[in-house]
């Protein structure tokens, strides 16, 4: 519970949290935000990581002064481009096996199967759509893997799906973070970023799951 709490209020009080580490480290705020952002695209195991939000904070931010906003995006489309490549491979050479435990949290396999409902729907076009989307952005590029999806395309995909998606948020921050009701109401913003993010995801999963009670009816 008490994690959960401190997730949350990591989450709530990002602009905060990313604040603090500004003061405290410096130029190494780069090399911070870049782990974070290769973690959650990257890793299987760290879908929960913030994204979307992380990247308006981190735009609002370099407004006031704090980052370069043009070296911002540089590195963290980096970060997401090349998270989204180790991903690919892991799932080439690792594969299904790594989704041996039904009960595991930190491999669930209900996440791989819905991002590969996603993927068998929209195809390689997932690549670069699902960099919106927590959770499947973080199991597009390992499914693509399994699925030996041709290198090049994947390249394309990543590509344009990472400075698309780093692009936008980070320079949205940058841009409309100093507007006064955009500023005295962070967390709000931060709140609803969170679930813009979240929307596609889940009216996916309830899409889902009525196909599935359909059939059974039937």
């Amino acid at each position: 519970m008490e994690l959960l709490t401190a997730f949350a209020d990591l989450v709530l009080h990002l602009d905060r949290h990313l604040q603090w580490l500004v003061s405290t480290h410096g130029a190494w705020i780069y090399a911070i935000l870049f782990l974070i952002i290769f973690c959650e695209t990257g890793l299987v195991v760290t879908p929960f990581l913030p994204g979307d939000s992380l990247l308006f904070v981190a735009g609002t931010l370099a407004a006031a002064g704090d980052m370069y906003v043009h070296s911002l995006f540089a590195v963290l489309a980096c970060a997401s481009f090349l998270g989204d490549n180790t991903n690919y491979w892991i799932g080439r050479y690792a594969g299904p096996r790594v989704f041996t435990r039904e009960g595991s949290r930190l491999l669930n396999p209900s996440h791989l199967a819905r991002t590969q409902h996603f993927y068998d729907k929209y195809g390689a076009n997932t690549i670069f759509f699902a960099r919106f989307m927590p959770i499947v952005r973080t199991f597009a590029p390992f499914v693509a893997g399994i699925g030996r999806m041709r290198y090049s395309r994947f390249l394309f995909y990543s590509f344009s799906g990472s400075v698309a998606w780093v692009g936008s948020l980070a320079y949205a921050g940058y841009y409309f973070g100093t507007v006064p009701v955009v500023k005295q109401n962070l967390t709000l913003v931060i709140v609803i970023i969170v679930l813009i993010s979240v929307i596609p995801g889940v009216v996916e999963y309830l899409r889902h799951r009525a196909r599935g009670s359909d059939s059974v009816t039937k």
